[in-house]
């Protein structure tokens, strides 16, 4: 397929739109200059931000006909480059303004304009958030899709734009924090299967929060092509192919995407927000709010030397929890059998399962614990004489030994689906003495839909089952599963897990002031080693889910825009 140069630029903005507007333009030039049909700017590449109330924003910010986005669209037609620049704009009524980006073609035209949905904290005191119909557009070097910063460390913007056929995502930031380069922007090109070209602003006053810059150009597999920096003013560019956005085959098993999501189960996300269970959990709570507190442990066990004896480690692995105070254990994914063993005999494995789970059933009892255990369950003979169907199945075990909740998985990959049958009963919380427990199971993790959804429906706490099939899947997947909900994650992973990675508890981390951005918005994680039984054991508080803030001001499950949604619930073959 045939390639495309693109670039990508960091620096600082200042007050003077036109010499940041010079600066642009030399920047295009030198794009142009090594062959680089795409050029993309950070937020409000036309001027620093520092006006402190919104008459004065109103007095600051552009007009989409004023002098800078003129400016671009001179220089665009002059040298034949396409732009992605942001830019603050007034809004239509006084003092209303807006964090935009505008996309102009290589003849000068204004292609696009998309309005920031998801501000950044104190963005909300000057700015208002974008509510109109999010668009991909095409270009001549792909179907263009636009998100700004904060439009990234939350799921649905890259997301829909990904529904809607964007090939390539153009990230314009004014961020201060390294968690978007190592986490958001890479993570959103893999779980989209999209190219992601992210302009970031760089340096700013000494004496100042730096802007971390880290501008860079990443595959849709997670591969970093290039990478500006985290220090430095400059142009980075590398050669892209957009057409390989198209199928979207995600990796580590999992298949066509299309086949991976699950749309009839996602219209919860289409629904008003002050409707869903998490309504009573937005916004931050009183400092001196009572502690949830709930004692977890991960029990991090594969199938080893014998089915025996693995049965033995299980079931002393709940005793011993038990013993250190533990309430609620999470055992990895299918974690009592040996790689193939069953898919070779989904059979044998669902009769094996039943057994075992009596077993779990009892010991829980006896030990006074929540399990939670991943295993084989098989549904018993449809009454028009067809085949038995058998589910990969997470059961909460509770600690009178009885099964408080069951969940089958309702998103299976490529090789799950050899052997088990989608789960058609839906996404499960249980609500228990001990907390308001989700349920997912494996490589699930690497879809935001899943969290969003046991979040809204109120989890405190979502028990994982795991097996990570790469590394991003912990150290980006599920942290930013939590990062985006604020709510408390326990991933339990075997310990012959393909990304050789271990067992990780992510905390949702409640906001408090003097936290510096990186720590508001990116979560504090716990693993342990793998490769042996290395146990987790650790106090989570529960009020912290109810502590949706990631600053001041931003909510990001409370800012949700459900109205702009629609896609996510679409049952179209987007690949």
């Amino acid at each position: 397929m045939s390639s495309t140069k693109v670039a990508t630029a960091q620096f600082y903005s200042h007050t003077d739109v036109s010499a940041n507007l010079q600066l642009c333009v030399d920047y295009m030039r030198q794009a142009k200059h090594i062959g680089a049909k795409l050029i993309v700017f950070p937020e409000n590449a036309n001027r620093c931000r520092d006006f402190k109330t919104r008459e004065a924003a109103w007095d600051t910010c552009e007009d989409l006909d004023g002098a800078f986005v003129r400016g671009l669209q001179a220089a665009a037609k002059d040298l034949g480059i396409i732009v992605v620049a942001g830019v603050d704009i007034k809004g239509t009524t006084k003092p209303d303004c807006h964090i935009a980006q505008v996309i102009i073609s290589e003849k000068g035209e204004l292609l696009y304009t998309h309005l920031k949905t998801v501000l950044w904290d104190y963005e909300y005191t000057l700015f208002v958030p974008g509510s109109k119909e999010l668009r991909v557009t095409p270009t001549s070097v792909g179907r263009i899709g636009l998100l700004m910063c904060a439009d990234g460390i939350c799921p649905e913007v890259p997301r829909i734009a990904a529904l809607k056929g964007a090939e390539i995502l153009c990230n314009s930031l004014n961020s201060r924090g390294p968690d978007e380069m190592r986490c958001h922007e890479p993570l959103r090109a893999i779980e989209n299967h999209v190219w992601m070209i992210a302009s970031n602003t760089v340096g700013g006053p000494e004496d100042g929060y730096p802007w971390t810059g880290g501008s860079q150009i990443i595959s849709p597999k997670g591969d970093i092509l290039a990478c500006a920096g985290e220090t430095d003013a400059g142009l980075v560019y590398a050669d892209i192919t957009p057409a390989t956005s198209f199928p979207k085959h995600l990796g580590g098993g999992l298949g066509l995407l299309s086949k991976f999501r699950r749309p009839d189960l996602y219209l919860e996300l289409l629904k008003p927000l002050n409707t869903h269970a998490a309504a009573s959990m937005y916004g931050p709570i009183p400092d001196d709010t009572p502690k949830k507190p709930l004692k977890i442990a991960t029990l991090q066990l594969s199938w080893y030397h014998s089915t025996k004896w693995t049965i033995t480690r299980t079931l002393g692995q709940i005793t011993y929890a038990a013993s250190r105070g533990t309430q609620l254990t999470v055992f990895p994914e299918l974690w009592c059998f040996r790689r193939g063993e069953v898919a070779a005999d989904p059979g044998a494995a669902a009769d094996f399962s039943a057994d075992l789970l009596e077993q779990i059933k009892q010991t829980a009892a006896k030990s006074s614990i929540y399990v939670v255990a991943n295993l084989v369950e098989r549904a018993a003979a449809t009454d028009d004489g067809g085949c038995a169907k058998f589910y990969s199945t997470a059961y909460l075990v509770s600690s009178s030994g009885t099964v408080a909740a069951r969940y089958r998985k309702a998103h299976l990959g490529e090789a799950e689906r050899s052997w088990a049958t989608a789960g058609s009963d839906g996404l499960v919380v249980a609500d228990t003495p001990i907390g308001r427990i989700g349920l997912m199971i494996g490589n699930e993790v690497w879809l935001p839909e899943v969290c969003r959804i046991l979040t809204l429906r109120g989890a405190e706490v979502i028990a994982h089952p795991a097996d990570w099939d790469r590394i991003e899947a912990a150290t980006m997947a599920a942290v930013e599963r939590t990062e985006e909900n604020r709510t408390h994650l326990v991933s339990c992973a075997r310990t012959d897990n393909p990304a050789k990675f271990g067992s990780q508890v992510v905390v949702a981390d409640r906001f408090r002031f003097g936290q510096c951005i990186a720590l508001m918005r990116y979560p504090t994680a716990i693993w342990s080693r793998t490769g042996f039984e290395e146990n987790i054991f650790h106090e989570l508080d529960l009020m912290d889910s109810h502590s949706k803030m990631m600053g001041f001001h931003l909510d990001p499950v409370a800012t949700m825009q459900p109205a702009l949604y629609g896609v996510l619930a679409d049952m179209n073959d987007i690949n």
